[in-house]
């Protein structure tokens, strides 16, 4: 089977995502997963779509990952992995992504600041008098 690319967004974070058939190695960036990503719950989220298709340890994924946190890097790590199976096996996998939400791009940005207000929606304090 030949490599599989997608690619997953969320927030500015961006994920280009290479899978293809192996022992599961991750490599984000040049590096392992458990050393990119710290944190217990950021791992669980970028394993997440081979827990629920029952393919863990059955692909390696070679990642691009670029802008934004290391939280939104890790959802659009989690969408690009779920986009690339579903590219290697529609029928068997589509069903359960999607049941679980992982084919779904959170379209959710940041709000930008407007002028004479401190932040997006806050305001300065009123004063009457």
């Amino acid at each position: 089977m030949k490599v599989v690319n997608a690619l997953g967004r969320r927030k500015s974070a961006v994920a280009r995502v290479y899978v293809v058939p192996g022992k599961g190695n991750i490599v984000i960036n040049g590096r392992e997963l458990n050393e990119y990503f710290k944190e217990d719950t950021l791992r669980y989220i970028v394993n997440q779509p081979f827990e629920v298709t029952g393919t863990t340890a059955q692909f390696d994924v070679k990642a691009n990952l670029d802008g934004g946190g290391i939280k939104g890097q890790a959802e659009a790590l989690r969408l690009g992995i779920s986009r690339a199976l579903c590219e290697i096996d529609k029928e068997a996998y589509r069903s359960a992504l999607k049941a679980a939400g992982f084919l779904t791009r959170d379209a959710r940005e940041v709000e930008r600041k407007k002028p004479g207000q401190p932040g997006a929606r806050r305001r300065f304090q009123f004063s009457k008098r």
